[in-house]
């Protein structure tokens, strides 16, 4: 033990709950347990850090083992002492053992980091302990001033995707110190901004602590969206002004007060630990074969062949028990100690892996469905990861939504004029009841979007037909290359008038029909903006303006801005566009009734036929309200063509029109009378 310390007392501690945990202080001096789960090590040490300048103080070897967890208590550590880990063991890699008894590892259930973790490979490779992060050992109570979740049902959720970083780096009102932080996140100018689109539920790019690829550290590049955990519940120390957990809190706390839900998207699919040549951090350095998926020779596990269903170089286990105890343990924290309202699960086809395959009973989804805490929580899945059989749209419980891929390309196709997508594309508009069906699963069920933070962002869509991923050192061969985009005639920015003007409509016509459309609605943050990534459709390591929202609007670009707060108020004025229910449906036998009508421009209701017309691609829907007697009709067409319509007698007001001002509501009554919808332009009527 280092001089400086003060007296210790250890005893053999409790072997629950995992991680540190505070039993009591009295002053500066705090009694703590602390539990680890290491079942192939031989040993376990405490190394206890200065929170000044990390100097090592005491280095204490686990007291008390119980089955696999070791355990130890030790009292009078002063409040804000730093701690990690040191296991000893055999380094058999063949056995899937990687133990180092110099190694300093982070608890993987850590609460708070003193500092971002950042790749230091001479440190790392000499074993320094200032090559890792470490925990902080402290408590304090928090007042949430009696906030309360707001508790948005699905069927009205809007959800904002956003970076806590890039949503205020270039906001002019926020203060400069507090940019790129929890708190400037919480600034009244961003709250002003959500609160004036409509959005229900802010959905923030992964906030646990993560460290960036060694490869991207040495091109002097940063994983950006933080999609490379190295532990599930401390949050990013990089967002923090002087506390990460208590700025956290007052983000969350805020949001609550003014009506907004806060979902965190989380990554339980893989770490920073990467493949078999990766940094030893936490999990490999603590139980490797236990927490990862190895490929096998017959039934004998290949503890050099890490699975990589995830694209980044290992896989969770989270059919095990322990990796699944850790997953939901984390989920817990957060619904609880964080009050964060939901998660939207990266690569969720990992956490239904048993025996590697995706099982939709699988015991993690079980689990949390009996779970009271985390059964009420929002919970969405991208149902898909890079492993094989690994799409799985559709395929997750019902009380889950699934990021809707079908619907984005539908409409994206639809609008940019491809041939025979009409059927497809009125199927995606309704809910995609093929995929969610509608004796068993809402509507809700369904996320739809138009774009998402790995992709085009919409103003992109609309102004390049290829990536320009050079910037991320891979000679453009990352990001996905099927977007469906166009620019319409020149790539990339244009001050042709004609281009800019086809641009916006474009953008128009899919803004309106994603908030016509059926299911949750997401919406990625900056896309009201007009931002622009300059073609980048993979800007994960771009940690500057190309992925930071530029505030500053020119005319067109406000003109845009006030087309989205409208589209937004209509779908919440109008409960059909919230949730439809057709007179069929037995998922929903409460509230109002609906009756859903198609029609060709000539006013006679589509049949069978028209739909196998590969060339149609101007039509009319209504949407019937059989309780009230109202209905709302939308003419849609994506042909390059003007078409004149015979609208039906009831259709007496128009809402909007995307080819005419600026696709915001008239000012005066438009004449209905032989009406003519522009090429590539939708209208609605009540």
């Amino acid at each position: 033990m280092t001089p400086g310390m003060g007296l210790l007392k250890m005893s053999a501690g409790q072997p629950v709950p995992l991680g540190a945990s505070l039993l009591d202080s009295l002053h500066e001096k705090t009694n703590w347990n602390f539990a680890v789960y290491a079942p192939d090590a031989t040993a376990l040490h405490l190394s206890l850090y200065r929170p000044d300048t990390e100097e090592l103080l005491a280095e204490i070897p686990f007291a008390g083992r119980t089955g696999d967890i070791w355990h130890l208590a030790v009292a009078g550590i002063e409040m804000g002492t730093l701690y990690a880990l040191k296991a000893d063991g055999p380094n058999i890699p063949d056995a899937g053992l990687c133990f180092d008894k110099e190694r300093v590892l982070l608890d993987p259930y850590c609460r708070r980091l003193n500092r971002p973790q950042i790749w230091q490979e001479r440190q790392y490779v000499s074993r320094s302990h200032y090559a890792l992060a470490k925990g902080v050992l402290e408590h304090h109570n928090f007042d949430w001033q009696d906030a309360v979740k707001p508790a948005v049902a699905r069927e009205k959720t809007v959800i904002y995707e956003a970076h806590v970083k890039g949503l205020t780096m270039q906001h002019p009102e926020v203060p400069e110190h507090l940019r790129g932080t929890y708190l400037g996140l919480c600034h009244p100018a961003i709250i002003k901004h959500l609160k004036s689109l409509g959005i229900t539920t802010l959905q923030l790019l992964p906030v646990t602590a993560f460290m960036a690829e060694p490869r991207l550290s040495a091109l002097r590049l940063t994983n950006y969206w933080g999609y490379n955990p190295i532990g599930f519940f401390a949050p990013e120390p990089r967002y923090q002004y002087e506390d990460a957990v208590t700025e956290f809190k007052t983000m969350v706390r805020t949001m609550h007060q003014h009506g907004l839900e806060v979902i965190l998207d989380v990554v339980y699919n893989h770490t920073a630990e990467a493949g078999e040549d990766g940094p030893v951090l936490s999990f490999r350095g603590l139980a490797n074969k236990q927490y990862y998926l190895f490929h096998s020779h017959g039934e004998i596990p290949d503890y050099q062949n890490y699975c990589n269903f995830t694209g980044c170089g290992n896989t969770l286990n989270v059919s095990h028990p322990m990796m699944q105890k850790m997953v939901l343990d984390a989920l817990r924290y957060w619904l609880t100690e964080m009050q964060v309202d939901g998660f939207r699960f990266d690569l969720a086809v990992t956490l239904g892996r048993e025996y590697k395959r995706f099982n939709p009973y699988a015991a993690f989804f079980q689990i949390i469905a009996q779970d009271p805490v985390l059964s009420q929580a929002k919970l969405i899945a991208e149902p898909w990861d890079v492993g094989p059989f690994g799409y799985h749209l559709g395929q997750f419980p019902a009380h889950w939504s699934e990021l809707n891929d079908k619907s984005r390309d539908t409409f994206r196709a639809f609008w940019r004029g491809d041939h025979g997508v009409l059927p497809e594309f009125a199927t995606r508009l309704l809910g995609s009841r093929d995929i969610f069906q509608k004796h068993h699963k809402p509507a809700s069920c369904s996320v739809n979007y138009l774009s998402y933070h790995d992709g085009f962002t919409l103003q992109d869509l609309v102004s390049y037909n290829q990536k320009h991923n050079w910037l991320n050192g891979e000679e453009n061969r990352d990001g996905h290359g099927h977007n469906l985009s166009t620019n319409h005639g020149i790539e990339g920015p244009s001050s042709d008038p004609a281009i800019l003007a086809a641009r916006f409509q474009h953008k128009r016509n899919l803004v309106a029909t994603l908030l016509l459309s059926q299911g949750m609605i997401h919406w990625l943050g900056g896309d009201e903006l007009s931002q622009t990534q300059h073609g980048n459709n993979n800007a994960y390591c771009q940690d500057n303006p190309i992925s930071w929202l530029n505030w500053q609007l020119d005319g067109p670009a406000n003109k845009f801005l006030q087309f989205v707060q409208q589209m937004l108020a209509l779908r919440q004025k109008f409960a059909c566009l919230q949730q439809l229910s057709l007179l069929d449906d037995n998922y929903q036998l409460h509230g109002d009734k609906h009756q859903v009508h198609w029609f060709l421009t000539d006013g006679t209701e589509m049949t069978e036929q028209h739909w196998h017309q590969a060339e149609l691609a101007c039509c009319m829907l209504e949407v019937e309200n059989r309780s009230i007697g109202r209905s709302l009709f939308c003419v849609l067409n994506a042909s390059a063509k003007n078409q004149p319509v015979t609208l039906p007698e009831h259709a007496r007001r128009l809402v909007f029109d995307t080819s005419l001002n600026d696709g915001l509501a008239p000012t005066e009554t438009v004449p209905r009378q032989d009406w003519l919808q522009a090429a590539h332009s939708l209208s609605v009527w009540q």
